[in-house]
């Protein structure tokens, strides 16, 4: 139990080192998340930005009671449907798929632990947006701020997720089994606990190919890349 008088934990790292190696994190040690750790990654998620400030969004945390390990069992099932789906439409049972140690075989032999032992994840966080209006191509504004905070918290304290769509597979039968109302939107499903391996850096395209100055396709002078940044395979520009 947390008491009400527990402070905050410090971060062990900075926000800015924080931003730059928060990557999936998909491998978990098996250990309980403690209760006041829960508390300060969720009290983070609430504290996001939101339309008009109406804070819509709600989280159902799913730690070790008996309806949690039926709610991880079931998405369980989704997460296994989406994998087998994904693993044959884009392509991983061929070319460099199947070379052993190439980057999407080691990709394809994490997904399918991760989701082999998706029931099993420390915890669960289900983001629910509660709508107040009719649905809008423009209303997961009000919720994944939400979702970015808790994962940056998350590394913050040592610990990581990965944000998942594998609800969607089995949506009706979570909706009954949590009592999760008709008019909200079930916006994803993130996997929580301590690495089994480390974080980031993460490794995205240079600043030079997304950032413009003025006009569309032309990159100011300063988008510059710090040193020691990792790029994805394509790497900076020459």
């Amino acid at each position: 139990m947390v008491d009400k008088n527990t402070p905050v934990a410090p971060d062990i790292v900075g926000l800015l080192e924080g931003i730059s190696t928060t990557r999936a994190i998909r491998r978990y040690l098996d250990e309980p998340i403690p209760d006041e750790v829960l508390r300060d990654i969720m009290f983070a998620a609430t504290r996001a930005p939101s339309g008009s400030n109406r804070q819509p969004f709600r989280f159902i945390v799913l730690a070790d009671s008996d309806i949690a390990q039926q709610a991880k069992t079931l998405i369980a099932t989704g997460a296994q449907k989406v994998w087998n789906y994904k693993r044959t439409d884009d392509g991983y049972e061929k070319g460099s798929g199947v070379v052993e140690d190439s980057p999407k075989a080691r990709m394809a032999h994490t997904m399918q632990q991760y989701v082999d032992n998706f029931a099993k994840v420390p915890v669960l966080v289900l983001a629910v947006l509660v709508r107040y209006r009719e649905q809008n191509p423009t209303e997961g504004s009000s919720v994944y701020p939400a979702c970015q905070n808790l994962l940056l918290a998350a590394r913050g304290l040592g610990y990581g997720g990965v944000i998942t769509g594998f609800h969607g597979f089995v949506e009706p039968e979570l909706r009954t089994l949590l009592g999760i109302p008709d008019d909200t939107l079930i916006a994803a499903s993130i996997s929580l606990g301590k690495p089994a391996g480390h974080h980031g850096p993460v490794r995205r395209v240079p600043m030079a190919g997304l950032i413009y100055g003025d006009v569309w396709g032309e990159s100011p002078a300063w988008a510059i890349d710090p040193p020691g940044t990792a790029f994805t395979k394509g790497g900076p520009p020459k």
